[in-house]
């Protein structure tokens, strides 16, 4: 299986497609968040018509308005925030937003409630053989340095020996792979700066990042 991964496009599409083409056939993409830079929600639509064709997966991300949810659910995309979706032997769970940060973003939960959500996610989600997480926010102490220190998410770092891979994004200077354990994180960097990756399960997980112009 090969997805294509995509992040951060805060409203500016206009690598998409260079990214699509170099990208070629994928059997699934995943829209990491922070979609919209701040909104307006309707604004994900341009997104996911430029992704029509392919089967997508997206979840909002901090800087969304939660109202984007309303867009990803009317776009004829996979909705999968809060939500699993199983294609062959892999399974998605998704969790979109943030854990907070120092911005009063729009879409930012609590520790404690993205822990709850995970719990009751991994809960409710039967396993197979690949469990994926598909999270705009990284877990804490892998991809999520900034100058201020690392800024990921407590509660998703307990979980990640229940989960084989984790595709996030939020921390654009932390592009890149990390292996916790048994875990693969993978953050593909801005896609407005024409930044991508693809990610194939073949037996391992194998990451290729794209770059365009």
């Amino acid at each position: 299986m090969r997805i294509l991964a995509i992040s951060d496009t805060h409203g500016n599409f206009s690598k998409i497609e260079p990214i699509l083409e170099k990208a070629g056939d994928v059997d699934a993409i995943l829209v990491v968040g922070d979609i919209t830079n701040f909104g307006p929600e309707g604004k994900a639509k341009e997104l996911f018509n430029l992704l029509a064709g392919n089967t997508v997966l997206a979840i909002p991300g901090n800087c969304d308005p939660k109202e984007v949810l309303n867009t990803i659910k009317s776009s004829g995309v996979i909705s999968l925030h809060n939500s699993s979706f199983k294609l062959d032997d892999v399974t998605f769970i998704g969790l979109g937003g943030s854990n907070p940060t120092p911005f009063n973003t729009p879409f930012e939960y609590s520790e404690d409630e993205i822990r709850e959500m995970l719990r009751e996610l991994l809960l409710r989600t039967p396993r197979t053989s690949r469990m994926v997480l598909v999270s705009h926010a990284p877990p804490r102490n892998t991809l999520d340095e900034t100058p201020h220190g690392n800024v990921g998410s407590e509660a998703i770092r307990e979980i990640l020996n229940q989960i084989d891979l984790v595709v996030c994004g939020h921390i654009h200077e932390a592009r890149g792979v990390k292996k916790v354990g048994d875990t693969t994180i993978v953050n593909p960097g801005k896609a407005s700066d024409g930044y991508a990756a693809v990610i194939t399960f073949n037996g391992a997980v194998n990451v290729d990042f794209i770059d365009v112009e």
